[in-house]
């Protein structure tokens, strides 16, 4: 391949992955084609896009961005993985991908987080984070559970009192 033409598909892949700040690399390479086309069918369903690349292009598409740390000592031809509602739902979709005996050809190698790269471990630990739906609902439980102590302490002497007063009126009465 002429380098003009290297240098087009690098600048077309690189337009492409623009705007990307995180994605994880995967090894699909042995899956036949019907898993192929059933594995991007459930990522596609999920916001997850999935393109694969021969590292040296994606090298080269990817030098001077955050992404570059994800290539750094890979061989050979990789998946680059990106999209989905964030990034550690990302991670778990990838992650239990990984563990599916439906593609065992598919395995996590690393990836890039906020520049720094990641290695196959480390998106393994990552799975394991709470979504960010997952925090947003830890936040609100945390934030509830902040007034309704709060509400309870301020409604509780109220309340004492008024019992207090009623069963004064009720004695004055008797």
């Amino acid at each position: 391949m002429s380098k003009t033409v290297k240098g087009l598909l690098s600048r077309g892949i690189g337009s492409r992955l623009s705007g990307i700040e995180n994605c994880v690399v995967a090894n699909v390479i042995g899956l036949d084609a019907n898993s192929t086309v059933v594995l991007r069918k459930r990522l596609r369903e999920k916001d997850i896009s999935l393109m694969v690349i021969k590292n040296s292009m994606a090298r080269r598409a990817t030098e001077g961005t955050g992404l570059a740390p994800a290539f750094e000592g890979l061989g050979g031809t990789a998946a680059i993985v990106w999209g989905g509602e964030d990034f550690v739902s990302l991670v778990k979709e990838v992650v239990e991908l990984d563990k599916s005996t439906d593609y065992d050809a598919f395995e996590a190698r690393g990836g890039v987080m906020d520049g720094e790269q990641l290695t196959a471990d480390k998106v393994r630990e990552i799975s394991k984070w709470p979504s960010r739906t997952e925090q947003l609902s830890i936040l609100s439980g945390q934030l509830t559970s902040s007034w309704t102590t709060l509400q309870s302490q301020l409604i509780g002497p109220g309340g004492m009192l008024a019992s207090q007063v009623e069963k004064k009126s009720k004695e004055g009465e008797g």
